[in-house]
């Protein structure tokens, strides 16, 4: 792949997000204005994860059949079509649909996850994962102050703001952005053989010594010394069908353990940011500037961790090691804010939590597009942002309601979350046996 498509790539998420951040800083006073209590409010929030979990699989098998640029361009037009509903919207029932239309589009972080995934090489995966998630990362710092100096204007004007930027978004993609080369030859084939029975550099690995390489760096078993070639999770033995038994049952449960992961962490981080306003006003007297500049800090962590140091530690250690270490990053960093009597602990504590968080996601990212067939990757990754979506959705209440019985309870039940999430990356090598030989 031409490292100006990863760029590409990486652009059109960082601007598609760019635009769904920029409205949230006026949208709760928006909501006010048209008469949101609590519980409406509260349904406009979770409306965009509700969709993405229900939509993130349907985009991602949608692009293993039909190519990931068209369902790119997809999701970018109706990302522009949503943000001027939004704009327009006069009632909370028709901004309650703009959520949850939004949300199906931003679904495509998937689809997008997938074009990397088909198009880089094998041992550069996890780092555009990690860029990716660094472009991510970096919207939801700018986004929302973007959106802070335009609220003044009017909530209309951040959502046609908003909208412009998705319609610019939308023709630079058709421009610039190809299609992915695996996708390419998928579309053209309307029933894809697994890797197994095309011409390949090596029968040991479906992708040959770049594959082979490839599992060994996450973790998934392997052999350099040719005697002992290891199959990766998700891959059948020859003459099976690859949804037989042989590629759908490790495969499946590697699917489930790493969906399982990020499920775990997310509802861990998810739930930090939704009680540290509420810690930091009780306990340090923080005001809204002071928590909005401490959730800029711990999301400029996280880019920072994703920008290079991701794709340096998966090389030298293997995606699951980097994931389990991320994790238990964020455990210790979880008990390590419950217990901070300062300021700025409680702030050096959040910005590690964050940057373990980034260890975690690109390389789970990474595990899942290798934790199977090419053809069905898209729907794979599809199954894990849907889960990092319920976790979106369930995550914040449980916080919610924690807090209320005591101040440092999410924060423990946050650790013991993300300890369980430590546990489940590292049980997905474990699924294929070491000594499993190839047949002859």
């Amino acid at each position: 792949m031409r490292r100006s498509a990863q760029l590409v790539i990486s652009a059109t998420v960082f601007v598609d997000l760019l635009g769904f951040t920029l409205i949230l800083p006026a949208l709760p006073f928006y909501a006010s204005e048209l008469g949101a209590g609590g519980l409406w409010f509260g349904a406009l929030m979770s409306a965009y994860s509700v969709a993405q979990l229900v939509a993130a699989p349907v985009l991602g098998r949608l692009s293993d059949r039909y190519g990931r640029r068209p369902l790119v361009l997809l999701a970018l037009a109706g990302s522009a079509v949503s943000m001027t509903l939004t704009g327009l919207a006069t009632s909370l029932a028709g901004l309650l649909v703009c959520r949850l239309l939004a949300g199906a589009c931003g679904g495509s972080i998937s689809v997008a996850q997938a074009y990397l995934a088909d198009a880089v090489p094998a041992e550069r995966r996890t780092g555009a994962m990690a860029q990716l998630g660094a472009a991510i990362g970096m919207a939801f710092v700018v986004g929302p102050a973007l959106g802070g100096l335009l609220a003044p204007l009017g909530f209309a004007a951040c959502a046609y703001a908003a909208a412009g930027l998705a319609a610019l978004n939308l023709a630079a993609a058709f421009a610039w952005l190809p299609e992915s080369a695996r996708a390419s030859s998928a579309t053209r084939r309307p029933h894809p053989l697994p890797d197994h029975q095309r011409a390949a550099p090596a029968r040991d690995h479906p992708d040959g010594d770049q594959g082979r390489d490839a599992s060994q760096r996450a973790g998934l078993g392997g052999s350099r010394d040719g005697r002992r070639p290891i199959r990766p999770l998700g891959v059948s033995r020859p003459g099976t069908a690859p949804g037989g038994p042989a590629a759908g049952g490790r495969g499946s449960r590697a699917v489930a353990l790493l969906a399982g992961t990020g499920f775990l962490a997310m509802a861990a981080f998810v739930g930090m940011e939704t009680t540290l306003a509420f810690l930091g006003r009780d306990r340090y007297g923080w005001d809204a500037t002071t928590i909005g500049l401490a959730l800029a800090a711990a999301g400029l962590a996280m880019a920072a961790v994703q920008a290079g140091l991701v794709s340096w530690l998966a090389r030298r250690w293997g995606d699951a090691r980097v994931a389990a270490a991320g994790a238990v990053t964020m455990a210790g960093c979880m008990v390590a804010v419950s217990v901070s009597a300062t300021w700025w602990q409680c702030m050096v504590a959040v910005c590690l939590l964050s940057a373990g968080h980034g260890l975690l996601t690109p390389t789970v990212s990474s595990l899942l597009a290798a934790a199977g067939p090419p053809e069905r990757r898209g729907a794979r990754l599809g199954t894990g942002q849907s889960a990092g979506a319920a976790a979106r959705i369930i995550g914040p209440a449980g916080a919610g309601l924690l807090f209320d019985v005591g101040t440092a309870l999410p924060y423990l039940a946050g650790a013991l979350s993300a300890a369980l999430a430590a546990a489940a990356v590292l049980a997905v090598p474990a699924l294929e046996p070491a000594g499993q030989e190839e047949e002859a």
